[in-house]
């Protein structure tokens, strides 16, 4: 009987086959992982631009309504972006009164995810829009996203 040194045809297709499962399953997890963090992101720069706005507070016993599109200058000192720069931030950022409270008892800030003004390819489809008030209220699309 002769051995012949080598692999069978069998024995590399499912070798091929298993790589191909753990390189699904590892791109899958990659992409998990990013979108969390751009998440995080939006979050840290929500909580960041709330401690501008209650600087702002103390000093003008008001809240300051803006978004990204406001011309007025002394309004574009707080962060309308959630990363280093707009074209590199995941999150677009604007404030708004809560409610009919109007801007002198409570703001709240949104954080949309992916629009023209940053970068429009990110997508966060499980948690969407998250928002932040002056009372502390934490809101998203979704449950577990803060």
């Amino acid at each position: 009987m002769r051995w012949h040194n080598g692999f069978t045809l069998i024995e590399v297709l499912i070798a091929l086959f298993i790589m191909v499962l753990l390189a699904g399953w590892a791109v899958q997890s990659y992409q998990h992982a990013v979108v969390k963090g751009k998440r995080t992101e939006g979050r840290a720069a929500l909580m960041t631009v709330m401690q501008q706005q209650e600087r702002y507070y103390s000093v003008h016993t008001s809240y300051r309504a803006f978004s990204s599109h406001t011309n007025d200058e002394h309004v574009h000192g707080m962060k309308w972006f959630s990363g280093a720069s707009s074209t590199s931030s995941s999150y677009e950022i604007s404030a708004q009164p809560c409610g009919d409270d109007g801007v002198r008892h409570c703001i709240r800030l949104i954080a949309r995810p992916g629009t023209e003004r940053v970068n429009s390819s990110y997508r966060d489809p499980l948690c969407g829009t998250l928002s932040l008030n002056s009372r502390g209220e934490k809101t998203a699309d979704a449950e577990g996203c803060w």
